[in-house]
């Protein structure tokens, strides 16, 4: 079922961009949108990793570099790949005191894990796991791709808005449809819009990778306890040069923010992921077989 709504929510998000496109300038603006749509995705399927890894100044994480973050890192996710079925990811060392993680990458095949500094400082090795197969769990379900369109796509609608806005509506020989009418609902409503359905895809995936960090290790205390700390974590020393645009990739949002910014936040609150998380406990809650004991 979330597989149908992300699907469904994603076709939203590419059917206001091409409705966008006509409202601002008729058929003309269809076909720029539908150029637009198609950069937006390729961009983001090829380059949204290495744009994100780049823009946090990422480190590999190998035996030659970050040799003792590797020692502890990789065979805690060696041991979460076999269980899950996954190719191993490459792991990365963002230089930041602020806790946090994401996962990136098209596919499994390309997929990478990056930890901030600050976040291997904070936890102790089973809530660290929890966090861990929390982004594998993106991996899995191919979120990294799905959130990546989402947020191009968000962006695309975005920009049209500011071009509605700057150059106002045109109206089409053939079609009736554009004008300036067009134009100021693309500016008012489009990016609030686009902004809503991306934060449902967004909050939904999250929700189905704490269910398989619980499911793949075995409990689901590991990642409650993790994203305790991490919620304080974050208030406590925010993410130096945070972006909006990569904010959704974290396994908790580094912008923080009250009132609007909570309510349009890419992710659900913690307390409520915590209480999800709470309720696998209970006898609906199967453990996997590979840490069931």
């Amino acid at each position: 079922m979330n597989g149908v709504k992300t699907a469904m929510l994603l076709g939203l998000l590419s059917g206001l961009l091409l409705f966008g496109g006509v409202m601002v300038a008729g058929k003309s603006g269809l076909e720029i949108a539908l150029v637009l749509a198609v950069i937006m995705n390729f961009a983001g399927y090829f380059f949204s990793d290495k744009i994100a890894l780049m823009m946090y100044s990422a480190q590999p994480v190998t035996p030659e570099e970050n040799p003792e973050v590797y020692r502890r890192v990789y065979p805690l996710v060696q041991s979460l790949v076999q269980r899950m079925g996954l190719p191993m990811p490459k792991l990365w060392l963002i230089p930041d005191a602020s806790p946090n993680a994401f996962a990136t990458g098209r596919n499994p095949s390309h997929a990478s894990v990056a930890f901030t500094a600050g976040i291997l400082q904070l936890m102790n090795d089973r809530e660290l796991e929890g966090v861990v197969a929390h982004e594998l769990g993106h991996v899995l379900h191919r979120d990294i791709l799905i959130s990546s369109i989402a947020a191009m796509l968000a962006a695309a609608i975005s920009h049209l808005a500011y071009v509605a806005f700057f150059f106002g509506g045109r109206r089409d020989d053939d079609d009736e449809r554009g004008g300036a009418l067009g134009a100021l609902l693309m500016v008012f409503l489009a990016p609030i819009a686009a902004g809503l359905i991306q934060m449902a895809i967004s909050r939904t995936r999250e929700y189905s990778a704490d269910a398989a960090a619980a499911k793949y290790t075995g409990s689901p205390d590991g990642l409650i306890n993790g994203l305790r700390k991490l919620e304080q974590g974050v208030e406590r020393v925010p993410m130096q040069d945070a972006s909006p645009a990569t904010a959704h990739m974290f396994i908790l949002n580094p912008l923080r923010g009250d009132g609007l910014m909570r309510l349009f936040s890419t992710h659900p609150s913690t307390e409520d992921r915590i209480a999800r998380l709470e309720v696998m406990r209970g006898d609906a809650f199967r453990l996997s077989p590979a840490r069931a004991h």
